[in-house]
């Protein structure tokens, strides 16, 4: 069977951890054999966007085409402007750069699976019926909670992407309700998962992580917390810098990522900034570190969580979206989100060992290793792909 990604974001060179949770899913299907190929359009717009902003200047130098861990990668252009996903919605445009890449590669595809509503799943509607192949659609978490109140345009978009398709995946039972309370369609929830062989709970003992720490030149006589994702206000990255002004030097906080926050939390000697990393490299720093946080306004069903929790590291996370499911019985370890008093409180709770026992840490990484192994999920999709 051959199917076709439409999406918005995909690894690359200069971005390799972008939609990395599209490339696990992707690698997955590949690896069951199916045939996958994925058009991700980037957005052409004018030099002098380029010439004073280092995301429009990527988009200039992104290859129209290449491999990336075997799977075909197609980056068509399509006009675009900033902030188009609040005012002047997309995917028309989204769609005839699919459409050039499809006729200008002879691409042939049985089903398509489209990553996000907007603007990809927009998109995927118009080729769908143009192409009459059925069309799938995976709800990730911003895609419903966020850019849809932005405007009634935007509002329209999600719900001609969402009541277009054959079938809806949201990637948590919360982000499901919340679409069919949008739209009228309640979709089917399935995780994406995650590598369980390469995630797989074995840990470190104390020696091993003091190693780890020595190559990536982390301190080992500090409390690492660490958090991985886009440095913007959203995630909750200014409690958190906050929440290290107020916990003692013997802390120090690892920012795997980029975004316009970088700037604002560069030369503080208690935060580490990387830059962002492809994934692999993500899996050390999870093991060197401490505790996972990630104090968001707002998530589906983060990935990163899962593979920390699979790692058996702690995780403070903030009581949104899809985690409230994930830590079960567990919930009285989050927090609200905007409140940094709180993650200074549960962070020395954690350090003293009160909350998040071993028994804790064991209970989470079941729960992972039951609902969140990317092939079972990747055969329950596999299986809905044939019934369409």
């Amino acid at each position: 069977m051959r199917v076709l990604f439409i999406t918005s974001i995909y690894p690359s060179e200069n971005k390799p951890a972008a939609g990395v949770f599209h490339q696990t899913q992707a690698d997955s299907l590949q690896q069951l054999g199916m045939k996958v190929e994925v058009v991700c359009p980037v957005p052409k717009t004018p030099k002098i966007l380029g010439m004073i902003n280092k995301r429009y200047k990527e988009y200039l130098n992104q290859p129209l085409h290449y491999r990336w861990e075997g799977i075909d990668i197609y980056r068509p252009r399509f006009l675009a402007l900033p902030g188009q996903l609040k005012w002047a919605q997309p995917h028309k445009r989204f769609a005839a750069a699919v459409e050039k890449a499809i006729q200008e590669n002879n691409l042939e595809f049985d089903v398509i699976h489209a990553h996000l509503a907007m603007p990809a799943g927009g998109a995927a509607a118009i080729i769908a019926k143009k192409y009459n192949k059925p069309y799938v659609l995976t709800l990730h978490g911003s895609d419903v909670n966020v850019y849809p109140h932005y405007s009634k345009g935007a509002m329209e978009a999600f719900q001609f992407a969402v009541k277009n398709a054959q079938e809806v995946i949201a990637v948590s039972g919360a982000l499901a309700d919340e679409t069919e309370r949008l739209t009228g369609v309640k979709p089917r929830v399935l995780a994406i998962g995650i590598d369980m062989e390469r995630f797989n709970g074995t840990g470190l003992d104390a020696e091993n992580k003091r190693a780890i720490r020595d190559k990536l030149q982390l301190p080992n006589d500090k409390k690492i917390l660490l958090y991985i994702g886009r440095l913007v206000n959203e995630k909750g990255i200014r409690e958190l810098v906050e929440a290290m002004k107020q916990l003692d030097d013997n802390y120090r906080l690892v920012l795997i990522g980029d975004g316009p926050l970088m700037e604002e939390v560069k030369g503080d000697p208690k935060i580490i900034l990387t830059g962002q990393l492809p994934n692999e490299a993500v899996k050390d720093y999870l093991l060197s570190s401490d505790l996972f946080v990630l104090p968001s306004y707002n998530e589906g069903m983060p990935t990163v969580i899962i593979e920390a929790l699979s790692l058996k590291v702690p995780v403070l996370s903030s009581n949104v979206g899809g985690v409230p499911e994930l830590f079960g019985e567990h919930g009285n370890l989050l927090i609200d989100p905007k409140s940094s008093e709180q993650i200074v409180e549960k962070v020395e709770q954690y350090s003293a060992g009160i909350v998040y026992t071993e028994e804790v840490r064991n209970s989470l990484y079941t729960k992972v290793k039951e609902k969140f192994d990317v092939k079972k999920n990747t055969i329950d999709l596999i299986n809905l792909y044939k019934q369409l």
